[in-house]
């Protein structure tokens, strides 16, 4: 999924502070839980790319909605499988 970040310009320095800080903390405790699995920059804009391993799309609408940043994002799911293809499921 991508994830872009437009926060207000009249924001306040103290009030984005806090908002990014919470932010920060929120994806941090999810990624030590295993259900955001990376997180990837992209380049010359404020967003990422994320990949999320969750047990179902009502976790990922949990997850997504108690992002602090979330009123302030535009946020397209591109839901992921497994691909025969993919070399590590023949590794398996």
């Amino acid at each position: 999924m991508t994830m872009e970040v437009a926060l207000p310009h009249d924001l306040g320095n103290d009030a984005r502070n806090d908002i990014l800080a919470r932010e920060k903390a929120y994806s941090l405790g999810l990624q030590r839980a295993g259900e955001w699995v990376s997180i990837w920059r992209i380049a010359g804009r404020y967003a990422n790319l994320s990949i999320f391993d969750v047990a179902s799309n009502d976790r990922l609408h949990e997850i997504l909605w108690n992002l602090p940043l979330f009123r302030y994002m535009t946020i397209e799911v591109t839901p992921l499988a497994r691909h025969p293809s993919d070399l590590s499921l023949t590794l398996e």
